[in-house]
């Protein structure tokens, strides 16, 4: 099935807002005002699926799964629409899998971006389709006052310019709460990347959030790892998402019978209740035996701490052999090196 890549965003070109977990009722009334200027400043117009404001939510938080699917299918089918944000992340986006018209979407494909909890469906559209999709900010995220700097020059980059993108680490990340007080926030210096393991690659981008990522496995919508696959890799914190869940998660996805065409393993930064350190992270991964030849970077600007890179499932990175380049692009560049 030949890649799809889907057209970068122009100005003037109208942007659909879906809710596939948790609807618009958590984003408060500044950041939806903060996010509404961010993408007016793109020169973006931004249209709301039918179900995205839903009082009538079921027992777990959220509209039911074919509203939640039909807003997604019509997004596909609105030739005016020409990009796919979620709102936010959530728990249970890949109750919706099944319910895609997936036919539709690879006769229109268009960007689709979110992260976290979307993971299974960026991975599992890709699956299903071989349409490139984007790990990167929810609608939602465009809604932080401070410290989206990085975050808004990678979306714009990647989405709307050349697709290709020569990745530096941030000066500076936070994990606070800043959806709480937009005016109390706490930066933390970055030290750079973790350099676990050295190595060149160049391959296909796909994963995500880890503990995501793992419930699509034995699924249609599991993308497998084609040849020279390049493994994205990041981690919430949560009752269960300990240094020890990392672990067996990716220990999971290590024995998959095609895990031998993973070349790099991409890991994205921490948050500091998860009591990840670098010391305990090289001793997990020393402990992963399929891990042992692989290049393995982490401390990246992925994940559940901000900023956050935006990266194309399906697309290709490479990393030089010295690991202090990394290089992105949304369609197939660097598999010609």
């Amino acid at each position: 099935m030949p890649k799809i890549i889907p057209e970068p965003l122009h100005q003037g070109d109208e942007v659909r807002v879906v809710a596939p977990s948790t609807g618009i009722r958590i984003i408060g009334a500044d950041s939806r005002e903060i996010a509404a200027a961010r993408f007016a400043e793109m020169g973006l117009k931004v249209s709301f699926g039918a179900n995205t404001i839903d009082e009538n939510f079921d027992m777990m938080g959220t509209s039911s799964i074919k509203k939640r699917a039909d807003d997604i299918n019509a997004a596909f089918a609105d030739p005016k629409v020409r990009a796919i944000f979620t709102i936010i992340g959530g728990f249970n986006s890949n109750q919706l899998l099944p319910f895609l018209d997936y036919d539709l979407i690879k006769k229109n494909p268009k960007i689709f971006c979110g992260f976290s909890d979307i993971t299974a469906l960026l991975n599992g559209i890709y699956a299903k389709t071989n349409m490139v999709t984007f790990l990167g900010p929810h609608y939602s995220s465009f809604g932080m006052k401070y410290g989206f700097d990085y975050s808004f020059a990678a979306a714009k980059q990647m989405l709307m310019g050349e697709g290709k993108l020569d990745v530096e680490p941030s000066a500076e990340w936070s994990d606070d709460l800043w959806f709480i007080d937009q005016e109390k926030r706490e930066f933390i210096k970055n030290e750079g990347w973790w350099q676990i393991r050295a190595g060149e690659a160049c391959g296909t981008l796909m994963g995500g959030n880890l503990g995501t990522l793992t419930l699509l496995l034995g699924s249609p919508y599991w993308p497998g790892f084609k040849p020279n696959t390049i493994l994205l890799a990041e981690d919430c914190f949560t009752s269960a998402g300990d240094p020890k869940e990392f672990l067996r998660n990716l220990q999971a996805l290590a024995y998959q019978p095609d895990f031998g065409n993973v070349k790099a393993l991409l890991i994205g930064r921490f948050q500091k209740a998860s009591g990840m350190t670098r010391e305990l992270l090289e001793y997990i991964i020393h402990s992963i035996p399929q891990l042992d030849s692989l290049p393995v970077i982490a401390n990246l600007d992925f994940g559940h701490s901000v900023p956050n890179l935006t990266l194309p499932i399906g697309g290709t990175a490479k990393i030089s052999s010295n690991g202090q380049l990394i290089q992105i692009s949304r369609d197939e560049s660097f598999l010609t090196y």
